[in-house]
């Protein structure tokens, strides 16, 4: 009797096993798996919408705050007056002032920077908002958009900046060419490719399973 009852329980405790096994496969693939649910923000510059679609499937993936970064005084509509215009600050190291208010950064373990390559260097908004927060201890994630010239130095700035922080390996991608009039891409079969190319990333980084 003692023998059927202990037969009876294993049969029970592998039962229950191979339910919870089955259940488990059925997770939706690709959802935001993060380790000690840390606390994520996504900060993006776009000029051209390209760096927000990839902020926003990133969001999509990611149990996150979204914050666009904005100027106190927009850079100018003309592409070549705002290219003189950044290259002048660059020369100069000069930082303009954000409108954007990020309260309680503090609170953030992971946080995603997205910007576009500009003059093969980090955009200077980008570099106030480094300057303006203390992100030392924090987890540092790069994703960019760019004409097809990569990422420059914009990367390598990013650690510069942030000596105190961990900065992962990051995200590029090709966006409009504004220079050629060439704007908004992230469509059609261009958006599915660079969706898939994220996921990867994602999964390579560790962010999601």
């Amino acid at each position: 009797m003692k023998i059927i009852q202990t037969y009876s329980l294993w049969i029970g405790v592998i039962f229950l096993m191979l339910t919870s096994c089955s259940r488990a496969s059925e997770l939706p693939v690709g959802k935001a798996e993060l380790i000690n649910d840390m606390k994520v923000l996504i900060v993006y510059l776009s000029r051209t919408k390209n760096t927000k679609a990839i902020a926003e499937m990133i969001n999509q993936k990611i149990n996150s705050d979204l914050v666009e970064l904005e100027l106190q005084t927009p850079y100018p509509a003309d592409y070549k007056t705002t290219v003189d215009q950044v290259a002048s600050e660059n020369a100069r190291d000069f930082l303009p002032p954000l409108k954007t208010k990020i309260d309680s950064i503090e609170k953030y373990d992971i946080i995603f920077i997205g910007f576009p390559t500009w003059g093969m260097q980090l955009p200077p908004p980008m570099k106030s908002f480094m300057n303006q927060y203390d992100l030392s201890g924090k987890t540092l994630i790069p994703f960019n958009t760019n004409a097809g010239y990569g990422i420059g130095s914009s990367f390598e700035t990013v650690k510069q900046l942030c000596p105190n922080s961990k900065v992962l390996n990051g995200f590029s991608t090709k966006g409009g060419i504004e220079r050629d009039g060439v704007l908004y891409v992230m469509e059609g079969d261009r958006e599915v490719q660079v969706k898939q190319e994220i996921d990867k990333w994602l999964i390579r980084i560790g962010m999601i399973k």
